[in-house]
């Protein structure tokens, strides 16, 4: 049931940032949210074995630089995926996985007692 709503929440933020951001837009909600769960799809799979070599690299130190900018890139992907989604510049995709970043932390702290998980 949490996965619907990070879900939910996720497409909300794409469309909030896309009327924020002019160089972020998106056809329908019905669209982010499509890629809400292909973003999510590509950073379960994908995003892994981006941060793996990058963690190591970097001793784990940086750590959650190294997650918002593989969010970032497969933001990019889902861009290039997605008719309907385009983000016209790679500081906007920053943007968009650092927001997401920001709802994620706080809907786990508001709805799991303060662990994130």
């Amino acid at each position: 049931m949490n996965f619907i709503f990070e879900l939910l929440l996720n497409a909300a933020v794409l469309f909030l940032i896309a009327y924020l951001l002019p160089s972020v837009n998106i056809k329908s909600y019905l669209t982010a949210l499509g890629v809400a769960v292909v973003v999510g799809i590509l950073n379960a799979t994908i995003g892994a074995i981006l941060r793996l070599p990058l963690n190591l690299i970097t001793l784990g130190f940086l750590s959650f630089f190294v997650r918002l900018l593989v969010l970032a890139v497969i933001i990019k992907l889902a861009d290039a995926l997605f008719k309907g989604f385009e983000v016209k510049t790679f500081s906007a995709a920053v943007i968009i996985a650092s927001a997401m970043a920001v709802a994620g932390t706080l809907f786990s702290y508001l709805f799991h007692g303060g662990v994130a998980r």
